[in-house]
């Protein structure tokens, strides 16, 4: 076994609790691994509805360039890969925020994609439940700064109160790991997994941990 392999190794009582909680695939990667690209966030400023509406997202978020640094003084990092109960047909799926605001989608349109959002909401809250329990498993083996990054915008407030600049959830808030700059997709790649998107049928979220 070769010394990678056994630094690696030391991690697998997250993998197992990852499984345990329902990831389909969980990989623990060096830290460096972690793919990060300014463009990401471009996504974020033109795209997401949810731009400037909460401080879990840009430009309340670390910036892309904050965040390297910070990732440099991480050397390893747990991805986990859900399947989710949400499902949607391939033209929901690929109209997912046109369906959603595009005055003109018709309301079979309209109920197909709020159906999704409800069902998918479920999942979210599952699977952010499960980034808090990782980090915390992690903080109690010796790694006080781990940290986790969630999937898709903060969902515990109907309004975050962007304009105090104070989060009522402090301890429960995660950012999103596109807010700070990861590519998912070619991370996933890195830890040896396959991210289809647009998603075919169910969404395919995945969370991540950093470890110290």
């Amino acid at each position: 076994m070769t010394t990678k392999k056994k630094r690696l190794d030391k991690f697998g009582f997250l993998k197992r609790m990852a499984l345990e909680k329902g990831a389909v695939r969980a990989e623990v990667i060096p830290a460096s691994e972690i793919v990060v690209e300014n463009r990401v966030v471009l996504k974020c400023k033109a795209g997401c509805p949810q731009y400037g509406k909460k401080l879990m997202c840009p430009p309340y978020a670390p910036t892309v360039d904050e965040f390297r640094e910070m990732l440099k003084e991480y050397r390893y990092a747990l991805l986990a890969k859900f399947e989710t109960k949400a499902e949607a047909d391939s033209e929901t799926a690929r109209n997912y925020l046109r369906f959603q605001f595009d005055p003109e989608a018709t309301e079979e349109q309209k109920e197909k994609i709020s159906k999704f959002i409800s069902d998918y909401n479920k999942d979210r809250k599952r699977i952010h439940s499960t980034v808090l329990e990782l980090e915390k498993a992690a903080f109690n083996q010796g790694y006080p700064l781990a940290m986790g990054f969630t999937v898709i915008s903060c969902f515990l407030c109907e309004k975050c109160d962007v304009k105090s600049g104070l989060c009522i959830y402090p301890t429960m808030a995660r950012y999103p790991e596109h807010a700070v700059g990861v590519n998912v997709r070619k991370t996933a790649e890195k830890a040896g997994m396959t991210i289809r998107f647009p998603f075919v049928r169910k969404p395919e979220p995945t969370v991540l941990l950093l470890i110290d």
